[in-house]
């Protein structure tokens, strides 16, 4: 166990690191995440008891580092307090909501739906913030919910999962909660004491989970081994990585980072899993994928990557030095 100057020293070195590179630690953190999924469904456990031990096991590791952040930052003001309290109740219902999607829809398929998200968090920065909708978010919305719906199996029989169409409900339905976690933990990131926020975040749903209908402290070790593996790259290495960088990231560049999170849930599901979408369904999720990257760049920003691939398949085409000097 650090000392109270190791932990210090320990998470200053994090927030350096996570100040000078935050798109790599933005990443890391998003792939961290994109675990959750198939750990949680080699678990097997029910939404409320996957949700307690999700949030309550990183606790004991969390606990030091947010007493290093506070004797070197101060403590929680109670308005951030309740914000985190907040955040934490909402992340419980996104957890709640996703973990039920994943039975029926797939690890997968759940975490590029939960991705509706980018389009979610714009009407919420309209309402609370009065910031101006752009007008890539009313051009690709259309194509988002096209997408939603045939990643759901909508129009088809057959698509992959237990009951795809309830699952693309309770998947976006954990979206609405996730976008509003994703709000409030962006706006708190900006005030310091994100460590402290988080475990607060934590806690509370943690407390929720163990309130909840069907929850069991006792899932058995194989399970409970999973649900360790979830706490400790989808929380603390995932969402801790997450809640340090976005404050020293724009929100488009960390809505469009957050999209390793669910490419890397397809691909590890599909390794893992086994999981096999229909093509309909890969068809709704590169509609998502795309309609949330449109959503979350800018117009300069799609430039300038256009730009850089124009610009690296020119090269390619060109013939080497020593060719064309003949």
């Amino acid at each position: 166990m650090l000392n109270g100057s190791r932990r210090q020293r320990f998470l200053g070195a994090v927030s350096r690191g996570v100040r000078a590179r935050p798109r790599s630690a933005m990443a890391v953190g998003a792939l961290g995440v994109a675990t959750s999924g198939v750990f949680i469904d080699l678990s097997g456990v029910a939404p409320a008891t996957a949700t307690f031990f999700r949030c309550a096991l990183p606790l004991p590791l969390l606990w030091p580092l947010a007493g290093g952040e506070r004797g070197r930052e101060g403590a929680l003001s109670w308005r951030q307090a309740a914000v985190a309290v907040t955040a934490g109740v909402l992340f419980a219902a996104d957890a709640l909501l996703w973990t039920r999607a994943i039975y029926e829809v797939g690890a997968g398929l759940t975490a590029v739906l939960v991705n509706a998200q980018v389009v979610i968090v714009p009407l919420l920065a309209l309402l609370i913030d009065r910031e101006p909708i752009r007008g890539a978010f009313l051009v690709v919305s259309p194509f988002l919910v096209a997408g939603i719906l045939l990643t759901g199996g909508v129009f088809e029989t057959g698509a992959s999962g237990s009951d795809p169409v309830s699952g693309t409900v309770h998947a976006v339905l954990a979206a609405l909660c996730y976008s509003a976690f994703l709000f409030l933990l962006r706006r708190g990131g900006h005030n310091g004491q994100v460590v402290q926020s988080y475990r607060v975040v934590l806690l509370s749903a943690a407390v929720v989970g163990a309130l909840w209908p069907g929850v069991t402290f006792t899932p058995g070790w194989a399970a409970l081994g999973w649900l360790a593996l979830t706490a400790v790259c989808g929380q603390i290495g995932g969402w801790l990585l997450i809640a340090l960088a976005t404050a020293h990231l724009s929100s488009t560049v960390s809505a469009a980072m957050l999209m390793l999170t669910p490419v890397g849930a397809l691909a590890l599901a599909a390794v893992v899993l086994g999981e096999q979408p229909t093509m309909l369904q890969l068809s709704g999720c590169a509609l998502i994928l795309v309609s949330a990257y449109a959503a979350s760049t800018s117009g300069s920003g799609r430039r300038r990557i256009t730009a850089t691939v124009r610009k690296r398949l020119g090269d390619s085409r060109k013939p080497p030095p020593e060719i064309r000097s003949r």
